[in-house]
């Protein structure tokens, strides 16, 4: 049994029983193909059911002067998800990934953008097209909603539940959640609804697809990367900025006003607290403030 047909085993798993999502399973396969490519440049014949911890090790250290840190972090960690798989299916009975060390990586902060950034790059949208009108729906609603930008861009009409204030959103692994949306959002949406997209030729398959291109189509993530960097410009914002940065202020900006942590896991439909924590972004100045403002031995 060669790496292609394991890899393909692995992959089947991980949709079916592990219910992952199709872009996660190509970075799992991606990152095993490395390995087996690996192996081949240097005519090492082992196969994953023989594979030794030493050569694991080597690979590593190979790929160690190839990557960043959190690239190998994140290959390593594809590697023991694929032989722990190996082990539930008897397919080996030892863990070769038991003595091979991934780099240690300490939390790094997202960037967030303040009020007044996210307000200056939606005045930076030209309202004057229709297009226009819609990428600045577009934006609101990733910042209204926290959503991740896979998320926004399969959004469907058939999502939105405004009667009842929430749109069902389908997250990492297929899995959904209701998201609260605010009434200034609603009509927003409402409007690009109602004004724009009743104009735009909608093809067949995408009858349901709630932001669409002009050739009536849905749109991609690397579009709307693109329409944040060109609006960055235009905003005269510094900052590196993708559409994750929506969802890290959402979050943060709803922490900085009150809200408790556990509200916020809900709405950005994270599995663990600890996700959370990484994601929400504040400041010293703002904890003191809490701290001050709640603890009862703050001040005499």
């Amino acid at each position: 049994m060669n790496w292609e047909r394991y890899i393909k085993d692995f992959s089947i798993y991980l949709k079916l029983e592990r219910g992952m999502s199709i872009n996660t399973v190509k970075g799992y396969t991606r990152d095993l193909k490395k390995l087996s490519n690996w192996l081949e440049e240097h005519n090492i014949e082992e196969n994953p059911g023989k594979i030794t911890s030493q050569t694991i090790k080597d690979f590593n250290h190979n790929l160690a002067t190839l990557v960043q840190p959190a690239t190998q972090a994140r290959t390593i960690s594809s590697l023991k998800n694929f032989f722990l798989y190996l082990l539930l299916e008897d397919y080996r009975k030892d863990n070769p990934m038991d003595l091979v060390e991934a780099p240690r990586l300490g939390r790094k902060l997202p960037d967030t953008l303040s009020v007044e950034e996210i307000d200056s790059l939606i005045a930076a949208v030209d309202r004057s097209t229709a297009h226009g009108e819609r990428n600045r729906v577009i934006l609101e609603t990733l910042y209204a909603c926290g959503l991740r930008v896979s998320e926004l861009v399969a959004l469907k009409m058939s999502d939105l539940y405004f009667d009842e204030g929430v749109i069902l959103v389908t997250g990492k692994g297929d899995k959904q959640r209701f998201v609260p949306i605010g009434d200034a959002t609603i009509k927003l949406i409402n409007f690009y609804i109602d004004e724009i997209r009743v104009h735009i030729p909608v093809q067949p398959n995408h009858t349901d697809t709630l932001f669409l291109n002009r050739r009536g189509r849905g749109l991609t993530r690397a579009m709307i990367f693109t329409i944040i960097q060109e609006l960055k410009e235009g905003a005269g914002i510094k900052k590196k900025i993708s559409p994750h940065t929506f969802r890290h202020s959402f979050a943060t900006h709803l922490l900085e006003n009150g809200a408790d942590l556990r509200s916020i896991q809900l709405m950005l439909g994270h599995e663990s607290i600890t996700t959370t924590e990484i994601y929400v972004h504040v400041d010293r100045t703002y904890l003191k403030n809490v701290l001050e403002e709640f603890h009862p031995r703050s001040s005499y």
